[in-house]
Parts: C-alpha cells; sequence; structure tokens
C-alpha cells in the first residue's frame, strides 16, 4: 500500500480532520492524502477509507493491492 494517494489532482487542497486512535484514544490528524497515519502516542495505523477510492480511482490497484482491490471492488 502506497503512503500517499497518486489519484489526488495537485490542484485540490488535502484536508485534516481528527481521529480517535482505536487502540490508545489519542486524537490523530487524519490527511486526506494520505493512505496510512501512525498514531503518534502508540504507532497504531490508521489507515484512511480504501474502499471509497477504489470505486472510482485509476490507481486504485496500486495503492490497495490486487487481492484486497478485488475484493473491495465486489462490494
Amino acid at each position: 500500500m502506497l503512503d500517499k494517494c497518486p489519484g489526488v489532482s495537485s490542484i485540490l487542497m488535502p484536508t485534516i480532520r481528527i481521529r480517535n486512535c482505536p487502540q490508545c484514544g489519542e486524537d490523530v490528524e487524519v490527511v486526506s492524502t494520505d493512505m496510512k497515519t501512525e498514531c503518534p502516542k502508540c504507532k497504531f495505523v490508521i489507515y484512511g477509507n480504501p474502499a471509497s477510492c477504489v470505486q472510482w480511482c485509476q490507481h486504485a490497484r496500486k495503492c490497495v493491492g490486487d487481492e484486497l482491490y478485488e475484493r473491495l471492488k465486489k462490494k
């Protein structure tokens, strides 16, 4: 899986949202162009939402890999 989304246009401004780490509860800044973010407190990896990208992005297979791509595409 890639760290950055290659399907995002450089014209678009990335958005930032705060998510709680599912492991320790720490607030984590998640940038919309990042495929994954590491919790600064416990190092738990928080992934973006690849399911939505798979439906429209031409780079999705490269980002998530063949197996996950095929599984998400069926949904």
